[in-house]
């Protein structure tokens, strides 16, 4: 699933290729995501011009002249292709794993522009479209999720206070989104390497000093990730034809079995299930 990163990479393409054009039709194939798309949608979006397109947390915010928003989550396996009806582009796939170019099969929704085709395919289903009728309302949504990793509100304090007394372990905590937004599990197990600490803790054991590593950490690793245009664990490459870089600079996830990257330590990352996702962690300097 595209994380934070991943979906900030997509937000910046389709910022580039459709703020300010005006939606000249919208065919719905199948309803039938996650949430069925609303009987609505293509009247909402019809004749409406797009004002930006935002992001939080793992969630892509479309701002809709009429004052509307439409929300989208890529699930598993959504992706977003761009075709020019102009000229054909090779590289279709402003998101993340799966082809970079457009798939024949499980294209769902497909949004016209007069020079563009916006193509939302999913084989899976778990992404979804959401109308909000105001900002009002989404920000009513937003508040529901906990602050992201860049937020202000992410800080000591509300580590401290939240995390205390809690027998859940740290990994689990940085998984939920009612806790911090955006944080998924390539870059949670990220995180925990960097900071030195075993995945399994308890998060009311964490020391005042891993609570602060805990914060540059998360904004260090997203940082970078986005940078590097993300991680592109499979066929993946943005609508200019690049590929994310992120993956070369993994610490742990994926390197079962290897010797830890960080200098005098003669560790092995080992893997390990931990509620049912694949954690990554080096045996040695991850001990505590």
């Amino acid at each position: 699933m595209p994380e934070l990163p991943e979906v900030e990479i997509v937000r910046q393409s389709l910022n580039k290729k459709i703020n300010g054009k005006i939606i000249k039709k919208v065919i719905v194939k199948n309803r039938n995501l996650r949430f069925k798309i609303p009987l609505n949608f293509t009247s909402i979006l019809k004749n409406k011009r797009i004002i930006k397109v935002d992001r939080f947390s793992k969630y892509l915010i479309i701002f809709l002249s009429n004052d509307h928003v439409c929300l989208i989550h890529l699930g598993m396996s959504g992706t977003i292709h761009l075709v020019n009806k102009k000229r054909k582009n090779f590289i279709t796939n402003t998101s993340f794993y799966h082809s970079p170019t457009l798939p024949k099969k499980h294209n769902h929704v497909e949004i016209f522009f007069d020079d563009l085709k916006f193509i939302y395919n999913d084989p899976r289903r778990f992404g979804y479209f959401e109308i909000i009728q105001n900002f009002e309302l989404l920000k009513n949504k937003i508040n529901k999720f906990g602050p992201e990793p860049f937020s202000a509100k992410f800080n000591f304090d509300y580590l401290h206070s939240f995390l205390k007394n809690k027998e859940k372990n740290i990994k689990n905590f940085l998984l939920d989104q009612r806790f911090v937004s955006g944080i998924g599990n390539i870059y949670a197990s990220e995180i925990l390497y960097l900071s030195k600490i075993k995945p399994d803790k308890k998060a009311k054991n964490l020391t005042k000093k891993e609570l602060k590593k805990i914060l540059i950490n998360s904004k260090k690793v997203l940082s970078n990730a986005i940078n590097k245009g993300g991680s592109s664990i499979k066929d993946f490459k943005n609508i200019s034809g690049l590929e994310g870089e992120y993956q070369k600079d993994f610490k742990v996830y994926q390197r079962a079995g290897l010797k830890c990257k960080r200098f005098n330590c003669e560790g092995i990352i080992k893997k390990k299930n931990i509620s049912n996702r694949s954690t990554f962690f080096c045996n040695l300097c991850q001990k505590h």
